[in-house]
C-alpha cells in the first residue's frame, strides 16, 4: 500500500519475492519451474489469448501456491459472460494492465502520454461453478510433437548454433550460441534428456535476441552493475515462456543459484524490476515468434 492506495507493482513484486525467497542452492526451484507452468501460459476466458509479461508470472505463482492447473483465468464479469459463477468467498489474483493517458506537460501548450498501471482482479477456472472446458480441437497436422515443434521453432530463427564443449552460452562477439552435444544432457523426474536440452537452448536463444540487430537489449542503463544478472533473469523468463508455449518442461539451472541474491536485492530496491525483466522476456519471445513461418504462427496463436 502506498498513500492508502493499492500498489499493484509492489503487490506482484512481493508475491514473486516470497517465492524466490524460498529457493535455495540445494533446492533451486523458481516460480516459473512449477507444475503450473509446465504446459501452457495462462489464458483469458473471454479473449482466449495468453497473458503476457509480468501477468504470466503472477498467475503462475498464484496457481502454484493454490494448486490450480487449468491455466484459464477471467474477471468476475468475464466468467459471468461464460455462464459461470465465481464461488462466494473466493479470493482474486491481481493482474496489471497499462492505460495510456494524455496529460499536460511542463508548458501550457505541451502534452505528453503516460502509462498508468491498473490492477484487475481475476479468478481461476477452479474458483468458479458452471464452466466446462471445451472439447480439445482435432490435432493439427504439424508439428507432430513438442520436441519436433521446438526443433522447427529454433531452426526458423536462423541462429548460429555450435555444439561442443561443456557449457552453454551465447557469444556476442561471434553472434553464436554454444551448447554441449545433445547426448550430454540427462533427464530428471519431470523431463526427458531432450526436454532438458531444448530448455537450455531456448534460454540461450533468448540471450541471442539481445543483439543490437534484434531486440537491442541494453539493461546496463537501468540496472548498472546488476545488468548481467538481470539479463540472466530475462533469459530465464524467456525460456520459461517458450517452454510453456512449446509444451516442454522448463528446468531449473543450478548455475543460476548464484544470481538469486542479485535478483532479490534488485527487486527489493526496485518494485518495477521484475516487471521490466518480464516485459523484456515477452519482447524476446515475440521477436522469435515473428521469425516463424506463417503456418506456425497461425496454428500457435492464442
Amino acid at each position: 500500500m502506498t498513500g492508502g492506495r493499492f500498489d499493484i507493482h509492489q503487490h506482484i513484486t512481493d508475491q514473486i519475492l516470497a517465492l524466490l525467497d524460498q529457493a535455495t542452492v540445494d533446492d533451486f526451484r523458481l516460480p516459473w519451474h512449477g507444475a503450473a507452468s509446465a504446459t501452457m501460459r495462462p489464458a483469458n476466458i473471454a479473449s482466449n489469448k495468453a497473458y503476457r509479461g509480468i501477468n504470466v508470472l503472477a498467475l503462475w505463482a498464484a496457481a502454484e501456491e493454490k494448486g490450480y492447473s487449468s491455466g484459464i483465468w477471467g474477471t468476475y464479469r468475464q466468467w459471468a459472460g461464460a455462464k459461470a459463477q465465481v464461488r462466494k468467498g473466493e479470493k482474486a489474483t491481481f493482474v496489471v494492465f497499462y492505460k495510456e493517458v494524455t496529460v499536460s506537460g511542463d508548458h501550457a501548450d505541451e502534452t505528453e502520454t503516460r502509462a498508468f498501471a491498473r490492477a484487475t482482479p481475476v479468478f481461476s477456472a477452479e474458483q468458479v461453478d458452471g464452466w466446462t472446458p471445451p472439447a480439445p480441437e482435432a490435432p493439427q497436422p504439424i508439428p507432430t510433437s513438442p520436441i519436433d515443434e521446438a526443433e522447427t521453432f529454433i531452426a526458423a530463427t536462423g541462429a548460429s548454433i555450435v555444439h561442443g564443449g561443456l557449457k552453454a552460452f551465447y557469444r556476442r562477439s561471434t553472434d553464436s550460441i554454444h551448447i554441449p552435444p545433445r547426448e550430454a544432457f540427462t533427464g530428471t523426474e519431470t523431463s526427458s534428456p531432450a526436454q532438458s536440452y531444448y530448455s537450455v537452448l531456448l534460454h540461450e536463444l533468448t540471450h541471442w535476441t539481445s543483439h543490437e540487430s534484434r531486440c537491442n537489449r541494453q539493461l546496463g542503463k537501468r540496472f548498472g552493475d546488476d545488468a548481467y544478472a538481470m539479463e540472466e533473469l530475462v533469459a530465464e523468463l524467456g525460456a520459461a515462456f517458450l517452454c510453456a508455449d512449446l509444451g516442454i518442461a522448463s528446468q531449473p539451472r543450478l548455475d543460476h543459484a548464484q544470481y538469486l541474491k542479485h535478483w532479490l536485492r534488485v527487486m527489493q530496491a526496485d518494485k518495477k524490476a521484475i516487471f521490466t525483466a518480464a516485459s523484456k522476456a515477452s519482447e524476446a519471445t515475440a521477436f522469435l515468434s515473428s521469425l516463424q513461418k506463417p503456418d506456425y504462427v497461425r496454428l500457435n496463436s492464442p
